[in-house]
């Protein structure tokens, strides 16, 4: 059974900085693809960045240039980092996994960590 440990997020102030951490277990022989979506209330969940097996990543137009994604294939784990947040950066934030290369490689959501931008 895979499960998503995720950590990080909380309250800040507008121009700080957070770190979200989703670790992956359970997944046997499978290529995980790592990525974050969020969702504010009111608005529907959107993406934000992702991270492939090869570390390719992606970044959402909004978040270019402040936040970087990064992995830890050795804990099939996955970060992150948020810089000079900005009130609009409040919402809940998901990892989802991607899983690939078998029958039992499925997808995953994370429980979500909620990110709260105070201007």
């Amino acid at each position: 059974q895979v499960q998503l440990a995720e950590s990080g997020g909380g309250s800040v102030q507008a121009g700080g900085s957070l770190r979200l951490s989703c670790a992956a277990s359970g997944y046997t022989y499978c290529t995980v693809d790592m990525s974050w979506f969020r969702q504010a209330p009111g608005k529907e969940r959107e993406f934000v960045s992702s991270i492939d097996s090869d570390g390719s990543a992606r970044y959402a137009d909004s978040v270019k240039g402040r936040f970087t994604i990064s992995r830890d294939d050795a804990k099939n784990a996955a970060y992150l980092q948020m810089n000079r947040l900005k009130p609009e950066d409040t919402a809940m934030y998901y990892c989802k996994t991607v899983g690939y290369g078998g029958p039992r490689c499925l997808n995953y959501w994370g429980l979500g960590n909620q990110v709260t931008v105070s201007s």
